[in-house]
Parts: structure tokens; sequence; C-alpha cells
């Protein structure tokens, strides 16, 4: 590789402007790509096969009226009164004209759905007076009938002692024809006629008896029709009092779910969309958030919640380009001259140009979130500054030593270039590992910043090649070119550092690092919410309005899935609703349920939960775990719960990433062992490396928890409303660093393995090398930092973490880990850092990184063997084995 280097340098150097032309014919070529293919980049952060995308995938097939994400727009008046008719109107019309976005599904205003619920509610009251004012007809009408029946009763009374008078009547009559017929014809004819005028009056009161009986016999009838009708009634009444107690106890169950505040000085608007809120087009969001901007409603506010206004952030803002001309002063300080701090940002540009014009080419086929390309950018501006800067200042130091322009370029370019791509791949290798966590978007970042750095690499290797020899000489001061050839006033440390010093400087700094790391034990994993925002952003006005009118747990209503072991009738469905929704309840963290409605077939049944906490509150984290395990009874069995919603997702999304975080650790330290063993030929210097990487990361964590979870020094990085750590940055905060650690690793200790094998004493290597690499690892480590640290003050809450970590990150490993701890760490080791058992040796490959063979090859310059001070680590040719009087130094060094 590093012959290679040394090649292609050359060939920069001969044809400078074919190398400067081709780089700005593929930045126009990248330029056009991004023009014609690009697409949409999405503020939301997903992951699929969750526990809520399964829930949403269920509510698509079952139930399509609830499917689809929801956004919220809240409407406040400015001075804190009442809506008035005119205010109603114009916010109604304003959500009725978001109907005509792509992708939006329905509107509603909180005014129709509050005097839904107020009406509901109203109605309850008034079915209570009708149920109470008919019961008390009914109980008037019995009384009647009790009345009725009593006359009756004593009608049947008088009649019955009426028949009993005839039958007494009837039976003397007959008594007295029987004698008459006895007597025979000396019966006389009167006594005959007085017997049939008996007779005939008998039939008369019969006759009026039996026509009473008729009578008695129709009021009967009549009034057990009546009592029918009445127990009918009473039996509608019970059936109207059950439903009205129904529908009360649901009532009662979402009491504190509102649309319109208490005061009716805020109102909420929902926008449902066709798909979820994840794979809304981030288009149809900013139009919405556009609309709300524009909107000139007399006297309200109109503000957008975050799960619709979370735009995608500027790629460059006021803090990065702060922290990019902090980057060109530290360069203008090291290299004194304006040109040669010109050429790594020169560089770092055109690679971040390329990188992100191709890479997002691609975004109308992968989905990008908006930190994805931001990402990219932020490393590509510090490792291409910083990859520039080793072969520049390589180059430099070879010319002052006396070595030709463009033979100094080639081995510049095959020696510092070679640990450049070294350290570069090492960044790649960790970057692409991203990709076996199985989180799509999380792979995508990792490629992104992979691209980022691989163009960094081919830019530091041609294109800062062709632009040093653009250069020649006035790469070197005035005053340097005069004294070119002149080495004497380079000096070389021949004395270790104390053992005592040594021990204070491990003790303290491992001190240190554990300390600061402390915070981390408590570390939470989220996504930023509307609080995490701008303080003057129409999310952040958003979220503390409906926290404040409505509630913190208004903020990230969870939508509750109840799936019933069999359909039931549509007449079961209030009772189940009520059966499930006072189950839910029952948890302590729920302030309200307010259902939604039965599948089509009645098999399912979705709530919306209000839960006490906010969206990122540990409250409601504990109530979607207990909600996903609890088991309600039905009549036919016992139903099962899925949850979904934003909350619910975002707590989704952070639990698999911080599943997968052990595991990717784990991968990352083992590739670092791998490698450094492989480098440095050696055991113990592997294992002190990627102990300090792993204190540095630990160490990154505790500041970031301090700051962003606690709120430590809030107002200096502008944390006004302290939340979860970012889901995703503590991977992506290890891998980064990983590499970046390995960077600065290998520029200081190659150069203590090179004095070593030069002769020099295991401890003075140390101080050798620390001298040797110190300078252009400092500066290198500024730029780093300050390109990160530009992002911190970034106007997203997605940016500003994540610029942070890495600042913090590379600030502790450079510094106090590289710097301080790992020199102290090899002095204490002494010849046993270098330990390795020769069978190993003789099989590792030789990847001489430092292109220690290249340097043998074209020793021009006249450098020695202690020549090169001032650069990264890359000196003269190691010794042969014989030369070399360390015992247990291995018997070919390759690093």
């Amino acid at each position: 590789m590093a012959g290679l280097l040394y090649r292609l340098g050359r060939f920069s150097a001969r044809r400078h402007w074919l190398v400067i032309i081709a780089w700005v014919v593929i930045m126009g070529i990248a330029g056009l790509t991004y023009s014609l293919f690009a697409g949409s980049i999405s503020s939301s952060i997903s992951i699929p096969n969750t526990k809520t995308s399964q829930v949403q995938d269920e509510l698509a097939d079952k139930f399509p009226s609830a499917n689809g994400g929801t956004g919220t727009l809240v409407f406040a008046t400015t001075d804190g009164k009442a809506f008035t008719s005119a205010q109603k109107s114009e916010v109604k019309d304003f959500l009725d004209g978001l109907t005509e976005e792509s992708g939006v599904k329905s509107v509603s205003d909180g005014f129709t759905l509050q005097q839904r619920l107020d009406d509901q509610r109203q109605k309850i009251v008034d079915g209570r007076k009708q149920i109470s004012d008919g019961r008390e007809q009914i109980a008037d009408g019995r009384k009647q009938i009790a009345d009725g029946q009593d006359q009756l009763d004593a009608q049947k009374a008088q009649l019955e002692s009426g028949q009993a008078k005839i039958d007494q009547a009837q039976q003397q009559l007959d008594g007295q024809k029987a004698q008459a017929q006895a007597a025979g014809a000396a019966a006389s004819a009167a006594a005959q006629a007085q017997l049939q005028q008996a007779q005939a009056q008998i039939d008369a009161q019969q006759q009026q008896l039996t026509a009473g009986e008729q009578q008695i016999t129709a009021a009967q009838k009549t009034i057990d029709a009546n009592t029918e009708k009445l127990d009918a009634n009473e039996q509608k009444l019970d059936d109207s009092e059950q439903e009205l107690e129904q529908g009360s106890k649901l009532l009662d169950l979402s009491k504190d779910i509102r649309f319109v505040s208490s005061n009716d000085a805020a109102a909420i608007g929902t926008v449902q969309f066709t798909k979820s809120t994840y794979e809304v087009p981030q288009t149809t969001k900013q139009a919405i958030s556009d609309k709300a901007d524009a909107a000139k409603i007399s006297g309200v506010d109109v503000y957008v919640s975050n799960d619709i206004a979370q735009g995608v952030p500027s790629i460059l803002g006021p803090g990065e380009i702060i922290g990019v001309i902090i980057a060109a002063i530290v360069l203008f300080l090291m290299l004194r001259t304006v040109i040669g701090a010109a050429i790594p940002l020169v560089s770092a540009v055109l690679g971040v140009g390329v990188a992100t014009l191709a890479s997002l080419s691609f975004s109308s086929l992968v989905e990008f979130i908006s930190v994805t390309p931001v990402l990219g950018v932020m490393l590509g501006l510090a490792v291409g500054i910083d990859y520039s800067l080793f072969i520049l200042n390589r180059h430099r130091t070879q010319l002052k030593a006396g070595m030709d322009v463009h033979e100094s370029i080639g081995l510049a370019n095959g020696t510092s270039g070679n640990a450049v791509v070294f350290a570069g791949t090492t960044v790649i290798v960790a970057l692409l590992a991203l990709n076996i966590t199985g989180i799509p978007f999380l792979g995508l970042m990792g490629t992104v910043g992979a691209v980022a750095v691989f163009f960094a690499i081919l830019i530091a290797t041609s294109f800062t090649p062709a632009l040093l020899s653009l250069l020649g000489m006035r790469i070197l001061r005035r005053k340097e070119r005069e004294r070119i050839g002149n080495t004497d006033s380079i000096r070389v440390p021949n004395a270790p550092m104390s053992t005592w010093r040594a021990v204070i400087t491990l003790v303290a700094g491992i001190a240190v690092l554990g300390t600061i790391a402390l915070p981390a034990t408590q570390m939470r994993l989220g996504l930023p919410t509307g609080a995490s925002e701008a303080v003057d952003s129409s999310q952040y006005k958003a979220y503390k309005t409906l926290s404040d009118e409505f509630g913190a747990g208004q903020n990230g209503p969870l939508l509750v899935v109840a799936d019933l072991p069999k359909a039931i009738s549509k007449d079961d469905v209030t009772a189940t609703e009520v059966t499930i929704g006072q189950a839910l309840a029952k948890n302590d963290d729920v302030k309200a349920v307010l259902p939604i409605g039965a599948s089509e077939d009645r098999d399912i049944i979705a709530f919306q939960v209000k839960p006490a906490g906010g969206p990122d509150s540990v409250s409601t984290e504990r109530l979607v775990q207990d909600l996903r395990t609890q088991q309600v009874s039905v009549d036919d069995g016992t139903a099962t719960l899925g949850v979904a919603g934003n909350a619910s997702a975002n707590i989704d999304v952070s639990e698999k990433l911080s599943n997968v975080l052990p595991l990717y650790l784990a991968v990352v330290v083992g590739l670092s062992l791998i490698i450094l063993i492989i480098v440095f030929r050696s055991f113990l210097v592997p294992i002190t490396a990627t102990a300090g990487f792993i204190l540095s990361v630990l160490a990154s964590f505790g500041g970031l928890t301090a700051i962003y979870q606690f709120g430590w020094l809030g107002s200096v990085f502008g944390v006004h409303d302290p939340a979860p750590i970012l889901s995703f940055l503590p991977i992506i905060e290890i891998g980064i660093l990983f590499g970046l650690a390995m960077d600065y690793q290998l520029f200081l200790v190659s150069g203590m393995r090179e004095a070593y094998a030069h002769g020099a004493s295991a401890k003075v290597a140390v101080q050798r090398g620390l001298h040797a690499g110190r300078a252009v690892v400092t500066a290198a480590a500024i730029i780093m930092i300050s390109v990160f640290a530009g992002f911190i003050f970034s106007d997203s809450s997605t940016i500003k973490p994540i610029g942070f970590g890495l600042a913090f990150g590379v600030l502790l490993d450079a510094f106090v880990v590289r710097m301080l701890l790992i020199p102290a760490i090899m002095h204490l080791l002494g010849r046993s850092a270098w330990w390795i058992p020769k069978w190993l040796d003789r099989i590792l490959p030789d990847v001489d990184v430092e292109g220690a063979k290249l340097e043998r090859a074209h020793p021009a310059g006249g450098r020695g063997p202690d020549a090169g001070a001032e650069h990264h680590g890359a000196h003269a040719a190691p010794v042969e084995p014989d030369a070399n009087p360390h015992e247990g130094h291995t018997p070919t060094h390759r690093a």
C-alpha cells in the first residue's frame, strides 16, 4: 500500500492540474446526480418489526379508520381569553384547508370534538332526567291501575253477591215450581202466573248480572293491557338506564380528556394522515408547518407540534461555520502560513461536498433521516482536515530537511498517507459495523459516515498532493525556506519521565475519567420531544401549551388496541368497552381513557389512553410496559393489549437500540484488539489502548448525561428542559470515537515503537514518541473538537448532543487518555509492553502502517534515525534485528 500511495502522490504532483480538474468534475457529477435523483429527507426515526409497528399493521388491516399517524396543532389566544365565535370559525376554516395536502386523511378541530363530548355528557344528564320522569309516570300509571283494579274488584264482589241472591231466589222459585207440579191441576192459574212472573224477574236480573260480568271482563282486559304496557315501558327504562350508565362510565373514564382548555383559551387541532407518522413525507409535514406559520387568525397563535414540525436541520449553520473558523485559526497557528492552513480546509470541504451530494443522490431510493447527512458532514470535515494535515505536515518536515518537492510529496503520501489510509479504514470499518445492529436508519448513518471518511481519504491522498505540488516551496514560510537542510535545532528527548509522575498521572487520570463517567450509570435513552427544541420554536410552544393547559400526557397519548378472544355482537360493544376501559384506568399512571371504537368484524377495540406523564417520562415508559403485559377478562375469555402511538414508538426505538448496544460495543472492542495486535505486534499495547478507549467513551457518556439529562450547565449549552439522551447517540459515538481513538493511538504509539526499534530504551522511547507526535495530534484534536463543537449550538435538538458527545469524547481521549494515560502506562510497562510470542509474531501479517520499507527505499533528504520529530511519528526506517540491543524486542519491526 505504501508503494502504491507513493506512486499516487508522485502522479498527483506531476499532473496536479489533471487531478484538480478531475475532482472538480467529480464534484459536478455528484451535484448533477443529486439534482436529478435526490428525494425527500425524513425527520422521523423508526425501526421496523417493533411492537408498535405490529399494532399499526393490525390497525391497517382490521381498523382502517383508526390507522394512520396523527399530528397536532395547538391554537391559543394571544390575550389568554376565551375564543370568540369568529376566531373559532377561522380556526375551523384553517384546518379544513389542510385536507388539500397530499397524505392528509382528515382533520378535526377541538371545538367540534369538545362540543361532542359536552353534548354526550349533557345527553347523559338529560337521559337520566327522562328516565326519572318516566319512572314517575309509570308509578302514577301503576297507581291508577291499582285503583281501577280495586274498583273492579268491588264491582266483582257486588256481582258475586247479586249472583248469590239470584241463585238463592232461583232455588226458592224452583222449589215453588216443584210444589206446583206436585199439586198438578189443583194449582190455580193465578199461582202459575206468579211463578212465571218471578222467573221472568230472575232472568232479567241474571241478564243484568251477565252484562256486568262482561263489563268487568272488558275492564280487566284493559287493566291487564295497561299493566303489560307499563311493564314493557319499565323494561325499556331499565335497558335505557343500563345503556345510559355504560355511556356514563365511558364518559367518566374520559373526563380528563379535553380538546379545548378549561378556560377556553387554547384548543387542539388534529391532522390524521393516510400513513403512520414516521412514513409521512417530509414535504407534507413541511407544507402544514408553512401554512401554520403563514396563518393569520386574528388574536390567535398557531403552533405545530414536534410530530409535524421536526424539520431537517441545516447542514452548515452559524455554529458549524464558527467551528471551521476555529479550525482554520489552529491550522494557521501551527503552519504559520495562510496558504498552508487553506489546503486542509479546501480538501475537507471538497471531500464533504462530493460525499454528501453522492450520498443524497440515493435519498429517493433509501429513506434518509435528517441527521444522516449532517453526521456525514460532521465527520467529513473533521477527518478531512486532519488527514490532509498529517500529509501536509510530513511534507513540510521533509522539505525543511532538503528533500525535492515531488519526491517529498510522494514519500509523505506513502508514509503519512499510508497511516491515514489505515486509520481511515479503521473508522470506516467501525462505522460500517453499525449495519450489524439490524436497525436500518442506524446502518445507513454508518454507511453515509463511512462514505464521507472514504472520500476524505481519497482527497487527502490525491487532491492534497496535487495542491502541494501546485504551491511548491511556497508551502514553507520564507524563514523556513532560508533554513532548508538545517536540522541542528531539532531536539530529541533522552531522559524518561519519572516513575512517580507516571503513577500519579495514571491514578489521577483514571480518577478524573471515572468521576466524569459516574452520571452515565443513570443514563436513560429516548428520542427528542418538543420540549428539547428551541424555546422560541413552534414545537416548544406547542409542547408547553399542551402541557400547561391539558396536562403533560397530552403530548404523548397512547393508542391501545385490545384483541378480543372472539368477535362480539353489536349490542355487547359498549359493555366490552366499559370492561376494558375500566381495566385500563386501574393503572396508576393512566389519566384518562377514551374509546375510539371497534373494528368492522368487532374482534378488536381501540382506545386512546392519556398517561399522567410526558412522552419521555419514566412513568410513561413503565405504563407502556405494564399495558403490554396486562390481560383483561371479558365474557368470552381474556383480551390481550397492544400499544402504539408516537410515545410508544419512541420507547420501542430506544429499547431496541439499548439492546444492540452491548453487541456493538463487543464487536468494536474485539476489532480494536485484533487491529492493534497486528499493527503494534504486542499484547499489552492493544489492551491498554482499548481500555483507554472504553474509559473515554464512558466519561463522554457521563458528560452527556450530566448536561443533557440532568441539566448541569444547561444555560451554557442551551439545555432548557433536560431529557433522556438521544437513543442512537451511544452507538454512533462508540463507532466514531473508536476510529478516532485508534488514529491518535497510531500516531503517538507508533513513534514510541519506532524509537524503541532504533535502540532507545523502552522508557526513553515513550518520551521520544510522545515528543514526535504530540504537536500534530494536538492540532488535529483541537481541529476535530472545534468542528464537532460547532454543532453543539445547532438549532436541531438531535444534532446538539451528537456534537457535544463527539467533541467531549475527542477532548478526553486525545488529551487525557492518549497524551497522559497511555504514556504513563507505557512507561510503567517498560519493555514488557512490546512482548509478543515469537510464534504469533511470525504468523502476523506485515502491515507496515508507517511505510518504513518505503522510507528505506527513498532515503532522500538526509534524514537520520532521530529526524522527523515534528511529524506524526513516521520516522526513519528501523534498524535490522541485530542492531536492536533490547531483550524482548520482536525479531522484525513492521509497525
